[in-house]
């Protein structure tokens, strides 16, 4: 519930064993914190790459985690981490929960998100479908502080320090590339936190002809008031793993379902102490996954 405080725990206990003389100290962490703060945004801090040194400092020498926002975090790291993957269990909950999911399509609801459904789709055989463009404001909308200082009237200006303007990017309105009507719309990605764009993505997917929408995450974070809106929406399922607890979201929303993913977290920890090889655990496991 609190991530800061467990944050600061895990570096309280890693540090404790440290200087207690551990042989290894392996942090099981299926949800990295602040995994979306991954990449520079104008010129933002890199969070990601904070906690990862701070977790090298206080003495970890190993990470399990499960599906990293990107898989680049993983280089942040000066010490071996096994990014395991949700997916298999995500793609035997379709084939065993719902009955008719030969006639379901595979929905990516942004361009980024397309490489992961394509993932899901090829091993299931289904067709792909991707929700492009956005009706929400852009970063450029922000205030970016290039009009601070103040201008100063009359002030003389050196020809050479004139920057360009950036062009504005105008993102067109929200289609969907793919036939959906008459379908089941599988909508996968990685983290379901603000539900307002897996809303918005149902609701357009209603539109196009699709009779059952459901929505497939690793990390069903459902933060605020998740829950309600879920509830209030077109969307007919949420399926999340147990990653992150969300017993209250599930008892304000009985369209949540939970996936249990204990079962290789506790393989990967039993394979690491034995010594024993972690390749099993990436059978099938593709490059977009």
């Amino acid at each position: 519930r609190d991530v800061n405080t467990a944050v600061m725990e895990l570096l309280i206990m890693a540090y404790a064993l440290k200087t207690s003389c551990a042989r290894n100290i392996i942090g099981v962490i299926p949800y990295f914190p602040y995994s979306k703060q991954s990449k520079m945004r104008k010129r933002g801090s890199i969070v990601c790459k904070l906690l990862a040194s701070m977790l090298a400092k206080a003495g970890l020498t190993h990470i399990i985690t499960m599906d990293l926002h990107q898989k680049e975090i993983q280089g942040f790291f000066s010490f071996p981490v096994d990014n395991l993957r949700a997916s298999p269990f995500l793609l035997q909950y379709i084939q065993e929960e719902i009955p008719d999911y030969r006639n379901a399509v595979i929905v990516a609801k942004s361009p980024d998100a397309a490489k992961g459904a394509q993932s899901y789709a090829e091993r299931l055989r289904l067709g792909l479908a991707v929700i492009h463009g956005e009706a929400q404001c852009t970063e450029q909308d922000m205030d970016d502080g290039r009009h601070s200082p103040p201008m100063v009237k009359n002030a003389t200006v050196h020809p050479g320090l004139e920057l360009p303007l950036m062009m504005a990017k105008e993102k067109p309105p929200i289609t969907v590339v793919g036939d959906v009507g008459g379908r089941i719309a599988i909508i996968v990605d990685d983290i379901i936190d603000d539900v307002e764009s897996f809303v918005a993505a149902a609701e357009i997917l209603k539109e196009r002809g699709a009779y059952k929408i459901f929505v497939m995450a690793t990390h069903g974070l459902l933060s605020a008031d998740a829950p309600r809106l879920i509830e209030e929406s077109s969307i007919d399922e949420v399926v999340v793993t147990n990653t992150v607890p969300h017993e209250v979201q599930k008892l304000q929303c009985p369209k949540i379902k939970t996936v249990d993913i204990s079962l290789i977290l506790s393989e990967a920890i039993r394979r690491i102490h034995n010594g024993e090889s972690m390749a099993y655990l990436f059978r099938n496991i593709t490059v977009d996954d």
